[in-house]
């Protein structure tokens, strides 16, 4: 019999840094599923919601969620989520929850609330649609939370098939400046990878980084998100296969950590490419 000790292979991410788009308790869950794979997390929120310019609509219809007027509340975003939390938003037995895709249902898990519906394929608000008006044949009562920017999709998909559909404001997203030691680690190379969780996170990126190095890993939660991150002027290195956290967090570790600086060693030298193509 082998008594031989078992090889245990390294935390994949073992001297990773890796920056962290958003805070709350979903930023707080992909840090701890960092540390478990050997990373640091450095948490930088880059976007934060600010109050709907129509706040007394926002808090009716949230009143009129708890007291059971609606059969679907759809939710469309993680800042969703946030704003949810914010107001401490109660969604009784009888309404049903769908988030976009598994980002989305994380941070709705995170605080509390239950999901009944992820779209199998689509992450997307016309997956959503498709799926809600597949499963719902008769009308229903469905209250949509959306951005100030975001283009009523959802909204009209469900009217067409005739739901009543009321659409709400929740939020205006801002961007959160960082602070110049985080902008200083982008800078220099100190930071291994960027996490893109959506576009608007890809936005701040392109904004307050303008001089990621070649070295430093842009990691997409997905195909939607990589679009949206290559139309804000990123080069994206490796896109989930799907959209999840820890299926971004896989993407990042089947690369080899570019260059293993020490948080405080002199910066000097010259970092070796990540990756030959990126333009």
């Amino acid at each position: 019999m082998n008594t031989a000790p078992q090889h245990v292979p390294a935390k994949p991410l073992a001297g990773w840094r890796v920056l962290v788009p958003r805070g709350g308790p979903w930023g707080d869950g992909v840090a701890a599923t960092l540390r478990r794979q050997g990373a640091t997390p450095v948490i930088a929120p880059l976007i934060n919601f600010a109050p709907t310019n129509d706040q007394a609509t926002l808090e009716q219809s949230l009143a009129d969620l708890a007291a059971g007027a609606f059969e679907w509340l759809t939710v469309t975003s993680a800042t969703t989520v946030d704003v949810l939390y914010a107001y401490r938003a109660v969604v009784p037995p009888t309404t049903r929850i769908a988030a976009v895709g598994e980002t989305t249902a994380a941070a709705l898990l995170a605080v509390g609330y239950r999901v009944d519906l992820v779209p199998d394929e689509d992450n997307s608000a016309a997956g959503m649609a498709e799926q809600l008006i597949a499963l719902e044949p008769k009308p229903r009562d469905i209250l949509t939370l959306r951005s100030e920017i975001a283009k009523p999709v959802l909204t009209r998909m469900l009217s067409d098939a005739g739901h009543r559909v009321r659409s709400v404001v929740a939020y205006r997203t801002v961007g959160v400046p960082v602070t110049d030691r985080i902008a200083e680690d982008v800078r220099s190379g100190r930071i291994n990878a960027i996490l893109v969780t959506s576009g608007s996170v890809a936005e701040q990126v392109h904004l307050q980084f303008p001089d990621v190095p070649p070295t430093t890993l842009i990691a997409a939660i997905g195909p939607r998100t990589a679009k949206d991150a290559r139309r804000a002027g990123l080069n994206v290195d490796v896109v989930a296969d799907a959209q999840t956290v820890d299926a971004l967090i896989d993407a990042v570790a089947r690369f080899s950590l570019p260059h293993a600086e020490d948080e405080f060693a002199p910066r000097t030298g010259v970092i070796p490419q990540l990756r030959s193509d990126r333009g």
